[in-house]
This record gives C-alpha cells, structure tokens and sequence, in this order.
C-alpha cells in the first residue's frame, strides 16, 4: 500500500526441537525489558478443536508469548484436549492448576469443572458454580485484561454463543489486541459472529494466519511509543492533520480530547498496519478511507457493561432518587440524559433504577431517558436493545426476569424499558444539549477530554438541569472550579446538585444555537447586542411561544417522510428498533398508526383538511387521548403536496362543553356517555390484564425452552469430549480414513450422478442407447428396446450385432461418421410398423472435453407427420375452394370485389377489374387507394369508402352521375363486413350495382 513500510516480521516456521528452556529473557523479541511478556487468550467452543490445531501449527517455539486456552468443557469429565494439542506444536502443553506461574513458551488449557483467572501473573483456578450460565472465556480474559493490560491478546475462535464478547471489550479497553476467526472458517459461527458485531475486532482471520500477525505486532518497534505516548511539540503538526481529515470526512473534532490518549490509539493502529513513521500514516488515511473510520472507532472505543460500579448505583437509587421523584408532579415526566452512553448498558441500567422507584410512589410519573453518544453503531446497538448471556453476571435474577426477554442465547430489554429511552448520534461539544433535566448522568467521558473541553461543559451540564437537579460524573471525574454551581451530595460517588446562581455570577455558556444563557429578559440582552440583531430577538421570542404553546405539529411528504417536526413528539411517536427511519408511520406509537395512515391518505385523496377525535394511543403503559389534525399545504409554492400533522392532547373524560342542568349537574345523556367510558375503560384493563397472563404464560413456556436448550448445550459439550475422545483413538489410522472418506465422497456422488441420470432419462420418455469409442453398449432407456431389440445381457455388446426393428439400414454408417468427423448428425427414420422417429447421433464428451463415444436419441415425429399429411391435404382443399371461389366470382355479371380492412384486394371478379382496367390476376394485392382510375366518380366512391370503412359497418354508397355511357353510370356499391373468429382480422365484400 502507499505510504507503508514493510516492517520486519518474525518467521513462523515450527522447530524440530522443544527449546532448551521454556522462560524468555528480557532480549528476546517481542518481550518487554520487565519482562512483561505478552500473555494471548484463546476461547473456544464447539467446534473449536480443529480451530485450535490450525492455530498451533503456526505458532513457532521462539515466539517469547504465552497462551491460555479456555473452552467450554462437560463437567466431571477428564479432558483430552492437552494430549490433542500436543501433536501438533513443539511448545509444552500444560493442564492449568492454581498458582502456577505463566511462563513464555507454554501452552495452559482449562481443566473441567473450573473457571480460570490471572492475577499477578499467576493462575487463579475456581470452581465453577453452575454451568448453565458460566462464561469461562469472558472471565478470563476480562482478569486477563486488569493483569497485563497493553500485553494481553484476545483470540476468538469456533463456537456457539456469544462466550467471548464482553471479554474482548475488556482487552480493547485496556489498549490489548483482538483476533477473531473469520466465519467461513469456523465450524460453528456464533461466538465469532458476535465478536465481530460488537465492533471491538482488530482483525478477522482464519486461525493459521493469526500467529504471524500476533509476532508482528508484539514486536512492532513503535510498541513502547504507544505504551507511554507524550503530546511533544513536533508531533502537533502530524496530529492535527489528523484532527483535520477526522473533521471533514466524519464530521467530528477530536481537537479538545486529550493529547495523550488519542496519541496511544493513534499509535495502536500504525502498530496495526506496520507503519513506523507518522507522517507515512497521514498518507495513509488520506489514501484509505477505510482506515479513516477505523481510526475513529478507535478513539471512541467504549468499556460499559449493566451496573457498573454497582455501588453508585446503589446511593443514587438509596439516597438522592427518592427525594427527586417526591419533588415530580403527578403525571409529570421525569426527564434524564445519559451522554456518552456508548451501547446503552449505562441508560438501561438507570431506566431500570428509575422504573423500581416509579413503581413504588404514589404519584404517577412517566418516564423519559435521553440516551446519546458521537458513535452511530453504537447507538444502533443501543437502540435494539439485544444483549449477550453474559450480562447475566451483571444483574441479579429478579432484573434479569423482570426487564429482559430471552431470545436464544442473547437478552432483549423489555417494551416497558426500552418505550422510555431515546437513543441519538450527538456530539457533545458541537450539538444541542437536551433542556428542563431531572437527572443528569455522565459518566467516565470528562476524563478524556481536556480542560478546555470541561471547563465549556460543565456551565452547559448547570443550565441543561432544572432547579435542584441531579449531576453524576464518574469516580474518576470532578466538577473542577465549578464549585458554585453545583452542590456535593455524594463525594465518593461524584453526585452533585445543581445550585441556584444570581445572574451576575452564572460564568457563560458557549451555545452551538440559542441565548447565552437561560433566565436572560429582553432588556438584558438587548443591551449589549447591536440594533441590527432586534430582529434575532423577535424570531427567539416566536420560538419561545411556539415551544411551550404551540401544540406538536409535523410537516410530512406525500408518503409519510418527515420534513420538519415542530414541538416535543415523545408522546405520540417513538424510534423502532433496527434500521434508522423518518417515515412518521413506522415511529408512531400503539393505537394511533391506523388512524394517522387513514387520516394521511383521506387527506390527500381530498385535498382537504381531516380530523379524527379522541384517539386512545400508549405511552410509557398509560392510555393517552390524541386528538389528530392533518392538513395539505397549498402556499407557499414550496410546501405544496405536503401535509401538516398536529397532535393535540384530549381529554379522556367529558369535555367542557358537555351539557349540563341549571344547577351544573351533568345530564342523564352525559352520565351515560360516562359510563359507557367507564365501562370501556374496565374493558380495556381487563383486556390488558388477559393480555398479561398470555405473556406470563408465554414466557414460562420460554422459560422451559431455555431449559431444554441449557440441556442440550450440556449434551453439545459432552458430544464435543466424546468427539475428542473419538479423533485420539482414530489418530494412528488418520490417513486411512482421510482417504477412505474421499473415496465414500466419490461414491456418494456418483451414487447421486447416476440416480439423477437415471431418473432424468427416464423421466424424458426419449429412447436413448450410449455406446463407447467401439460402439459398444454402455447404456439405455427403456424407451430403447421398441426400436432397437435390446435387453440388458447386450450391455457390453457392439450395436451393430443387434437387430433392430428400423427399415432405415444406415444407422451403423451414420455413428461410425460422427465417431470419425465428431459432428452431431439428424435422420428421420421410420420403423418396420410405420412409426416414424428423428435419429439424432451426438458425440458422448467427458467433463474434461474428451470424446468417450456416442449418444443415440430417437424422439417420436408421428405427430408431426400426421401433421403435415393434414396440412397438404388442407391445402389442396383450400386451393381447390379458391379456383371454385372465382369461377362463381366471375360468373357474376356485376362487378365484385373482397378488401382487406386496410383496403388491400383480395379476389375481385373480371366485371370488377373491367372498370379498373386490369387482370384479375394483378388484381389481387392491389390497394384499392392506390389505384388511379380515370372514371371522373372513382375520387367520389374513394372518398365515401373511406368514411364507410372507418365505422366498420355494412354501408351502401351512391357514387357516380347518370350518363348514358355505360362506365360512366351512376352505381350502388354495397359493402358488407365479412367477420372471422377474433385472432383474425375481418374483411369487406364489395358488391357495384347500377343504379338505373
């Protein structure tokens, strides 16, 4: 590639000898000075075996790395894996057991029935508890991740399930490497197909390419810089060429994140494509849009998991939320930002918090969690609201079945949950915050900015609050010098609560758009704005209005696509999961999609603006009555075809306007209005309630089905040992077998050949004889034996010692010539009892292109001779009825004449082609148009034909003037429209009689 040096790489040819000694020294490649040596993690499942020998064949003895290999394993049973392992790599393959040292050179696989740590560099071995829900390899490699950090290798090979994930999130995070096995390779794709959608990959391969790539990069000679980056000066000009390509092409600038983190991933991903040389890297992201992206989901590589720092979550749900919530009004909403939410553990963690304690007060509150983040894959994975197994380890039970739908092997955040939260790209320093929060919770994204960044943040976190609002930061994070605007609640925890400041002392606000500040009158601003900026305050004003009166109003296209969205839509529509959409049908909420689409296409057939009243839609699980607007915008030019939505709340009882008596009682017709509601409204919860034990139901049916699969996957590791077991005791006769099964796959399609061939001559109905080079019998259809005296003794024979029931004697010659001249060749032959075939001779060609013989088919004709017996017959008869035709035409003394419906002479009499001064012969084929008469009435009789024929309807003309010359007499030409079956077009009889 441009811009790349090739950088030494180490071979990895497989030593004849074990070494000598298995502890690396501090020179050897690859190895750091204190003798931190890499440490790779290799997690396999099902299908992993065959994964892990290919892996090991290419790992060479003097690679100064160790590897820890961590299957999933059937408990109680011994395992064999070490003795399969060593067959196929000359490192020492060691049984783990606890305390043990992890030396370089050495090769450690799991024992059964136990989990694998490392702490200090030692083994740590635990019992495993249950094994159903066990993740050995996430928990290894997240201890394996804390312990060496920089020096830790995550590799994810063959199996089913998401085993591995979270695991290789951990080791991304600590600045480790990623290697997942390619799909196509893998037996079983589940684990690495999991992997590899999280994002947290550095590579995809097969296994017998990964050991190269690990050597390489352990010993990339740039390793230390990116261990231990400093922001020098002379690197700033390289960097912020950087800065500048990341902004055009992503949109997004990484100018105000700290030096030193974006120089050690920068520098990770040089070590990645073995660039040494900065300035070659910037030639290389100009020159690679590819690595332009990659180098951005670098920088925003995201470690979050359900829960984390379990104990912040504890005082904020203990100590700060309860108090929060007394202070919402009842059917309020309770409003909360999660910035930098990266996949959305963190937001669905607090809505879960949230939703416990709604539960439990007095008042009803909904619920609304704003959950944002700069990475749109992230927030794509966020908004499905699908999750590994193994964040089982991260919730307790109770949440795990109240919040979560198991799906397969993975977990779905519940409706309830996931109708809250609102999930969107947004880059915190540029874009517009959210406004009026509750709660406000950002967590461990200040520590990678600088303090430029912070000191811009932290004034905006204080207006986006609400009076007495909540800020949590990280425990790692603290509000700075900003201790006037935020009060400390939890100082372990960095819980803080917004302060009310007097104007004066508020520091300013750097808005992307908006007053610099919120509580600023008219007057304040005004004053230190100049007099052409009056106008500015107007339109903010008319926004301000719009924004807290204005009810919410959409402006739509033709098809549903949204233009413009006016006011807070929260209530009536919701983001669905999977692919971003604008179309307002498929966001709207439940109950109201059928009326809006009808509402959407009656005003559009109409052209007329169109209401529908008191429509019940769900929000947060509550029944909310919409009263619905949609109307055509006509002016200006630019808005025409589109329609205007409004939404309106609407009240769920009686109206204001319903009657009442003189003494402001409701009347009977209102009171029974109202019952009928109430009694709707029992409906409906009874409904809901029968719903609910359908879902209660269903669920412990899905809770069976999870048994029964938690079964098998303990059948599927037991078969895996027993597989293990099976390929020791068949290693001695391996090359048999890898023979014998060849020759069984040769079989077996020939098998499958010849019962397609078979079937295939058969089901043609064709008599077809194969004969070889000799014209030797080789084959032939049943239909065969009628034409030729074949059975099944005569396979072998030469055809022409076979008596054939052809009266056709060339049969021999004709295959003897294509066998010569190898050109295919066509007879019609006919049998002794009349039966008449087309013999076709092909050359018989191999797959190889080799002529191997000949083909016979003979295909029945009788019906085509019958045919075309039929079809001379017809035709004599038909010519016979022509000469018959004319012979009465031309006794008829009165000129006649048959026209196609174009005008086109078919037969005319002799009387006829007198008048026009012709044969009758060169009549026919004439276009009576065309013909140029000098009879002074033929212009008239064209021109009244014409008219006639065009309403194609019998007609009769008068054409001519009397005169006492015979020709020049007045006629009466009669037409009459001789009609045929429909597929045929009609024709026109003209009859000339004079008219005396």
């Amino acid at each position: 590639m441009p811009g790349k040096k090739k950088q030494p790489t180490p071979k990895t040819v497989k030593a004849k000898t074990k070494p000598t000694s298995h502890r690396a020294k501090a020179s050897d490649p690859g190895i750091p000075s204190d003798n931190r040596f890499p440490v790779v993690g290799l997690g396999a499942s099902a299908g992993g075996l065959e994964a892990l020998r290919s892996f090991f064949k290419e790992v060479a003895a003097d690679s100064g790395m160790a590897f820890v290999v961590v299957v999933h394993m059937a408990p109680k049973q011994p395992s064999l894996m070490p003795e399969l392992l060593q067959k196929t790599t000359p490192l020492p393959v060691l049984v783990a057991k606890d305390g043990q040292t992890i030396e370089p050179g050495h090769i450690y696989v799991i024992a059964p029935d136990k989990e694998i740590r490392v702490f200090k560099g030692k083994i740590q071995l635990l019992d495993s508890l249950d094994k159903r829900t066990a993740l050995p390899i996430d928990q290894f490699l997240e201890s394996l991740a804390h312990d060496r950090g920089v020096n830790a290798a995550a590799v994810i090979l063959s199996g089913t399930g998401t085993d591995g994930t979270l695991g290789a999130k951990e080791i991304k995070a600590r600045g480790g490497w990623v290697l997942v096995q390619s799909e196509n390779s893998a037996g079983y794709g589940g684990m690495p197909r999991s992997a590899a959608n999280s994002g947290v990959a550095d590579v995809i391969l097969a296994p017998e390419e990964m050991p190269q790539r690990l050597g390489s990069y352990f010993t990339h000679p740039d390793r230390a810089l990116s261990q231990q980056p400093a922001a020098t000066g002379d690197q700033l000009e390289w960097l912020n060429k950087i800065f500048a390509l990341l902004r055009t092409q992503i949109g997004h600038d990484f100018s105000l994140y700290k030096k030193n983190t974006l120089l050690r991933r920068i520098n990770r991903r040089m070590e990645l494509n073995q660039i040494a040389q900065h300035g070659q890297y910037v030639r290389y992201l100009r020159e690679n849009p590819a690595e332009l992206q990659a180098l951005f989901r670098e920088l925003l590589i995201g470690v979050t998991h359900f829960f984390r720092d379990a104990a912040s979550f504890h005082a904020l749900k203990t100590n700060v939320l309860p108090e929060l919530l007394g202070h919402v009004k009842a059917d309020a909403t309770f409003r909360a930002w999660i910035p930098g939410c990266s996949t959305g553990e963190e937001v669905y963690s607090l809505a879960m918090v949230i939703r416990e304690l709604i539960d439990t007060n007095p008042n009803h509150i909904h619920l609304q969690l704003f959950g944002t983040d700069i990475d749109g894959h992230a927030i794509d994975k966020a908004r499905q609201g699908l999750f590994p197994a193994s964040i089982a380890d991260n919730i307790d039970d109770d949440r795990l079945n109240r919040f979560f739908i198991k799906e397969g092997g993975s977990f779905r955040i519940r409706k309830e949950i996931r109708d809250c939260v609102v999930f969107s790209v947004q880059d915190l320093i540029k874009d517009p915050p959210f406004s009026r929060l509750h709660l406000l919770c950002c967590r461990n994204l200040l520590i990678y900015l600088n303090s430029e960044a912070q000191k811009k943040l932290l004034p905006l976190f204080h207006y986006t609050l609400a009076p007495s609002g909540i800020l949590m930061l990280g425990a790692s994070e603290s509000i700075g010098g900003f201790s006037n605007l935020f009060a400390v609640l939890d100082k372990k925890w960095k819980i803080y609560k917004r302060r009310e400041v007097p104007q004066a002392l508020r520091q300013q606000v750097d808005f992307p758009s908006g007053p610099c500040a919120p509580g600023m009158n008219a007057g304040d601003a005004m004053g230190d704005r100049p007099a052409n900026q009056k106008v500015n305050i107007a339109q903010m004003t008319q926004q301000a209005i719009l924004d807290q009166f204005a009810p919410t109003a959409i402006l739509v296209d033709a098809n549903g696509n949204m233009l413009h969205v006016q006011g807070r839509t929260g209530k009536y529509l919701e983001t669905p999961s999977g692919p971003p959409t604008r179309n307002i049908l498929d966001m709207t909420r439940e109950g109201l999609r059928i009326e809006l689409s009808s509402a959407i296409r009656e005003a559009r057939s109409s052209n007329q603006p169109v209401r529908r009243r008191k429509i019940a839609i769900k929000v947060n699980g509550d029944v909310q009555w919409v009263d619905l607007h949609v109307s055509p915008q006509h002016a200006p030019a630019a808005l025409s075809g589109c329609l205007l939505v409004v939404f309106e709340d609407a009240e769920a009882a009686i109206t204001q306007g319903s009657p009442t008596d003189h003494e402001g009682n409701l009347h009977p017709e209102a009171n029974r209005i109202a019952a009928l509601e109430r009694e709707l409204q029992k409906t409906r919860e009874s409904h809901q309630i029968t719903v609910e034990e359908l879902e209660s139901s269903n669920e412990e049916l899905k809770s069976i089905n999870e048994e029964m699969q938690s079964s098998n996957e303990e059948f599927q590791s037991t078969n895996e040992e027993l597989e293990s077991s099976r390929e020791e005791l068949q290693s001695l006769n391996e090359e048999l077998q890898t023979v014998n099964a060849e020759l069984q796959s040769k079989v077996e399609e020939l098998s499958a050949v010849h019962n397609d061939m078979r079937n295939l001559l058969n089901s043609t109905e064709i008599a077809t004889i194969f004969v070889d080079n000799h014209m030797r019998i080789r084959r032939f259809t049943p239909e065969a034996t009628a034409i030729i005296n074949l059975i099944q003794a005569d396979i072998g024979r030469p055809l022409q010692h076979v008596v054939t029931n052809l009266s056709y004697k060339g049969m021999i010659t004709d295959l003897d010539d294509v066998l010569t001249h190898l050109a295919s060749k066509e007879v019609e032959v006919r049998t002794n009892e009349g039966e008449w075939y087309k013999m076709r001779i092909l050359p018989y060609r191999t797959t190889d292109n080799r002529i191997d013989g000949a083909v016979l088919t003979f295909t029945s004709i009788a019906e085509q001779k019958m045919a075309q017996h039929l079809l001379s017959t017809t035709n004599l008869e038909m010519q016979q009825a022509g000469l018959l035709t004319r012979q009465i035409f031309d006794m008829n003394a009165d000129p006649l004449v048959v026209l196609e419906q174009e005008g086109t002479i078919v037969l005319a009499n002799s009387a006829f082609t007198d008048i026009v001064k012709t044969s009758p012969e060169k009549a026919a084929g004439m276009d009576i148009f065309q013909i140029n008469s000098r009879l002074p009435w033929w212009a008239d009789l064209i021109a009244n034909l014409n008219k006639a024929l065009e309403k194609k309807e019998n007609f009769e003309i008068i054409t001519g003037k009397r005169s006492s010359s015979k020709t020049e007499g007045a006629y009466r030409v009669m037409g009459q429209i001789i009609r045929l079956d429909d597929d045929r077009p009609h024709r026109i009889l003209l009859r000339f009689a004079k008219n005396d």
